[in-house]
Formats: structure tokens, C-alpha cells, sequence
């Protein structure tokens, strides 16, 4: 019996974007550890502005205005950056995030909500919404989304 050949893939497991994801995160915890554990609101601020400022268009405009609104529906939450990605917290747990499109080169930016956002809708709920553009309806329904999420 002829023995089957051993076969391996030189297909990396995680894409160039994502690998560099993981980075900025470590990068991220570094981060807050050179600032005792502990981030304020102002740091978390100064960290999205900067991730944001060096998107290209059109995710910086997006990522700005998308920033504006969850700021203003839902000042408890604290800005911070999260995998290199805009996002907003209660505490240390992240509730929802901007993906721009260019950083996992896609079609479009997504408005993310995690575990912790307040969502639910029966047995099942949309957890991510994809963003072409950004109409005065769906600022709206941004501003709702998020002030739902945070109870």
C-alpha cells in the first residue's frame, strides 16, 4: 500500500489586514499600560482622532461624522481605539466600533456592535450594519442604534 503524502499549505492563516489588526491592539494594550491600566477619556480621544486622521477618504470623513454622532447620542460612552478601529466603551468593554472599508479592503465601512450592546430583539438581531454613505436617515438611525445599545 503506497503511504499518502503529507500535504502543508503555505496559505497564512490570517490575512496581511488582520494580522496587522492584532498588532495595533497589542500595540493598544501596551498603550494603556504605559498609563497605569488605566485610560481617560481624553487619551481614548486623542488615540481615535489620531487613528482617524490617518484614514484616507472617503473613511476619514465617515469615521469623523459616525464619531460626532455616537458622541452626542451617547456621551456615557468612552472613545478608545479597538484593533486600530474606532470604537466606544462603558468601562472595558467595547460596545461598538467603526471598520472603515479600507482597513480590510471592503466595499464598505461597518457600524459594529458587540456582546454588551443592548440590541436584542428576540431570538435574533443585525449586530453589524454596512455604511456606503452617511444620509441624514441614517445619522438618524446611527444615533438610535447607539443609544439603544447603551440602555
Amino acid at each position: 500500500m503506497a503511504q499518502a503524502k503529507k500535504t502543508t499549505s503555505s496559505k497564512p492563516t490570517f490575512t496581511a489586514e488582520e494580522r496587522e489588526a492584532m498588532k495595533e491592539y497589542t500595540e493598544e494594550l501596551k498603550r494603556t499600560a504605559k498609563r497605569g491600566g488605566a485610560t481617560t477619556r481624553e487619551d481614548g480621544e486623542r488615540d481615535l482622532l489620531e487613528k482617524v486622521a490617518a484614514m484616507n477618504e472617503p473613511d476619514r470623513s465617515m469615521a469623523q461624522r459616525v464619531h460626532e454622532i455616537v458622541s452626542e447620542a451617547a456621551p456615557e460612552l468612552q472613545p478608545k481605539t479597538w484593533y486600530g478601529m474606532p470604537a466606544y466603551a462603558i468601562g472595558k468593554d467595547t460596545i461598538c466600533f467603526f471598520q472603515p472599508a479600507g482597513k480590510f479592503k471592503a466595499r464598505y465601512s461597518t457600524l459594529g456592535f458587540n456582546d454588551k450592546a443592548r440590541l436584542d430583539d428576540g431570538a435574533m438581531w443585525p449586530t453589524s450594519f454596512a455604511l456606503t454613505e452617511l444620509t441624514p436617515e441614517v445619522e438618524g438611525r446611527i444615533a438610535e442604534l447607539v443609544r439603544r445599545a447603551v440602555g
